[in-house]
């Protein structure tokens, strides 16, 4: 019933933005304009958000005021997106996977093995096919205006240092409730284990579950490695951040006022990448401190997964959950 009433929202805010077709800035008697920013918790986003707070200030002369809401303020992220859909925030940020299901093209990031690099992330998000995708959000009544990064998933667990998929046969694993990963993890010889976020620590403390995987941040800001000793560089997994705004409030900017928020953004995602990146040879030099056995995996051990990957045809999983599976196709080959 939730997903009906949602679906029914996105169809009314559709409407209202082709009959509104853009208009004038709803400025003030003093020309400004006030949006309402809902971001999310890693400090790398945090910074993100107040350089391009500081920014769009900056490039509209001081009549683009930003009030920013960093870590969840305003809620998790699908409330926060539900409700720019519906126009009670103008901008927010959010996983990619949180808001698959309102626009199923975001599945598209689910894929195992789709990126080996950050480098080669940001290539293909910024690439012909990622900006499609962000154009695609105004079908539910979004702008797309960034890609973020939220870092590469990697492994942990307490017993040995994994390298290649053998070493975790019937390692039980808490992964998110998502039939890929579920699928990917099966194919790679462990048992998958649901399990709310909230309860992992104490599960990986007590060994109910043996192991768990993550990107770098979550690993450390949630101190998993107190009670994981081995972590794994296996990078199999990378999901960005999506930062969206109002569709109806973005195209009743004036011009000048569009510039100076796209000319911000494009600008603060360059400086939340840098940071990101620069974020995780802190935890990573945080962990060799610690003595936690870091794992880098070889091109050849790394190759092993993603050989598993494709002989058990996950991405076709993938592919039958988007609208535009042909989009899958064209990133892998970008």
């Amino acid at each position: 019933m939730k997903k009906i009433a949602l679906l029914l929202v996105v169809a009314l805010v559709i409407c209202g933005t082709a009959m509104a077709g853009g208009g004038r800035d709803q400025a003030g008697a003093d020309g400004t304009v006030r949006l309402r920013f809902g971001n999310v918790t890693p400090d790398s986003a945090v910074f993100a958000g107040e350089e391009f707070v500081r920014l769009a200030h900056e490039y509209s002369g001081g009549t683009l005021i930003i009030e920013h809401f960093p870590r969840n303020q305003l809620g998790n992220d699908l409330p926060m997106v539900e409700n720019t859909i519906v126009g009670d925030l103008d901008i927010s940020v959010s996983s990619t996977s949180s808001i698959a299901e309102l626009y199923r093209d975001l599945y598209l990031f689910d894929a195992p093995f789709l990126f080996l690099d950050h480098q080669q992330a940001f290539r293909r998000m910024d690439g012909s096919v990622g900006q499609r995708i962000l154009s695609g959000m105004e079908s539910i009544g979004l702008k797309g205006l960034a890609l973020w990064e939220n870092g590469f998933r990697n492994f942990t667990n307490n017993r040995v240092p994994v390298r290649v998929p053998g070493d975790v046969q019937g390692f039980v694993v808490r992964t998110m409730d998502n039939e890929v990963h579920l699928a990917a993890w099966r194919a790679f010889g462990a048992n998958p284990t649901p399990m709310a976020f909230g309860e992992l620590f104490t599960a990986l403390q007590q060994g109910t579950v043996d192991a768990q995987e993550n990107p770098l941040g979550i690993i450390d800001a949630n101190n998993f490695q107190s009670v994981q000793r081995h972590v794994s560089l296996t990078q199999h997994v990378y999901t960005p951040f999506i930062v969206v705004m109002n569709l109806r409030r973005y195209n009743a900017l004036s011009p000048a006022h569009r510039s100076a928020l796209d000319r911000a953004m494009a600008e603060a995602t360059r400086l939340q990448r840098e940071e990101s990146i620069r974020l995780e040879g802190v935890i990573l030099e945080k962990f060799a401190r610690e003595n936690i056995n870091v794992v880098h995996l070889t091109a050849a051990e790394k190759e092993a997964w993603q050989r598993i990957v494709i002989e058990n045809q996950i991405l076709d999983r993938v592919k039958a959950r988007m609208a535009n599976p042909g989009l899958a196709d064209e990133m892998m080959r970008y």
